[in-house]
């Protein structure tokens, strides 16, 4: 596989750790319907200009990695508004972030919600998902644990809306996708592949608002 390019930062990588840290991409806060923690990723935050791989991997065996193998997870990833140009580190990249996670935490991991997913990651995991994220053969690795969830309504059935800090911009995107016709993209595939939950798929939205909505 290609060497991963360090996107150009003027950042060192403590000033990048501390960048990810103050953004809140990842933060462990609430639970799932089971109570298992939950594991809450915001896509769109991630600013994939300024941090490398490097530090991206080191921040997350500092900060979040040694809260997860203590138990069974889930992670709520929230594509919403993600821009492959502004927040997508590259495929590379993020296999040697899956590789980097301990062992323990992958068997760990129960269920991956990704929310408001577009055609192009769809189709993105239809293609690289197996290779990239399968682990050990069908039914292993984070390819096999993904749901689709297409509307936060769906996401509510499986994670417990109490406890966890949702944007506002998700919200908006949510409540626009009411107005638009709902397509049936409800049938399963001929492979055991990502499961699709319900309704039609995520579209692309540029709302710039970070703020959140949490409901305690």
């Amino acid at each position: 596989m290609a060497s991963i390019p360090s996107p150009p930062s003027v950042l060192s990588q403590s000033e990048q750790e501390k960048l990810i840290h103050k953004l809140e991409i990842f933060k462990i806060q609430g639970s799932d319907k089971r109570g298992r923690p939950i594991l809450r990723i915001i896509g769109k935050l991630f600013p994939a200009r300024l941090v490398t791989v490097d530090a991206l991997k080191k921040y997350l065996e500092d900060e979040i990695f040694p809260s997860l193998d203590g138990g069974p997870f889930s992670v709520v990833y929230v594509h919403t508004g993600v821009n492959r140009g502004e927040n997508f580190p590259g495929i590379s990249a993020l296999k040697s972030i899956y590789d980097a996670i301990p062992v323990k935490v992958k068997e760990n991991l129960e269920t991956f919600y990704f929310l408001h997913p577009g055609l192009q990651s769809r189709l993105f995991l239809a293609t690289f998902g197996r290779v990239l994220f399968s682990g050990g053969g069908a039914g292993s690795g984070l390819y096999w644990k993904v749901k689709y969830v297409n509307r936060l309504e769906f996401l509510w059935d499986n994670v417990k809306r109490k406890g966890i800090e949702i944007p506002d911009f998700v919200y908006d995107f949510d409540e626009e996708m009411e107005c638009r016709p709902r397509m049936d993209y409800g049938l399963e595939s001929d492979h055991p592949g990502p499961r699709m939950m319900y309704g039609c798929p995520g579209l692309d939205c540029t709302v710039s608002t970070y703020s959140m909505r949490c409901i305690s």
